[in-house]
């Protein structure tokens, strides 16, 4: 029987938090933790190396849903190495489309911020440009007073105070590479 670890020593094993290993729990991709007389969760090795994998890909930036589906084709003997690259192939066109996109923003962005002054004037060209064809009459007159949204409820449960820095909290998440 191999020896069971607790959350923390799962935890600091697998270089995910505890908190996240009990998101994961919750999420569906780690299966419901056995527990002890106490009712503590009490982790394997199976489930360290579940974890590291989900670390690994989250690092990769894979959602959770192609995690599972990840996941589910390393569990199954009988796939083929084809439909694991093609989950791969999927995530990278997409990172390819949030790529270009992005470089439109910055280019977009960039423009904008070249013909402002940036000076003690109160003329912008930044909030000009932003607002073309609308009229001064219908200016804002207050500025708006935001709510929290679901986004910022998850960012905050897990650590973060908006989505910003859960996307940052997430790159930040390093590769360790188990010496075999």
């Amino acid at each position: 029987m191999s020896t069971l670890m607790n959350i923390g020593e799962a935890a600091a094993a697998s270089g995910v938090s505890a908190k996240m290993i009990r998101h994961y729990e919750l999420r569906g991709l780690l299966p419901e933790a056995e527990r002890s007389e106490a009712g503590y969760r009490l982790y394997g090795a199976r489930e360290v190396s579940v974890l590291r994998f989900v670390r690994q890909s989250r690092h990769l930036g894979f959602s959770v849903a192609q995690i599972a589906e990840l996941i589910g084709l390393w569990s199954d003997r009988k796939r083929t190495s084809r439909e694991v690259k093609a989950v791969a192939q999927r995530h990278l066109a997409d990172l390819e489309e949030k790529r270009c996109e992005i470089e439109q923003m910055m280019n977009g962005l960039s423009v904008l911020v070249k013909a402002c002054h940036g000076d003690d004037q109160p003329h912008c060209a930044i909030l000009d440009k932003l607002s073309r064809g609308t009229l001064t009459q219908h200016q804002p007159q207050k500025k708006p007073q935001l709510k929290k949204s679901r986004i910022q409820t998850v960012a905050t449960s897990v650590g973060t105070s908006n989505p910003i820095d859960l996307i940052a909290w997430m790159r930040g998440v390093h590769v360790h590479h188990d010496a075999h």
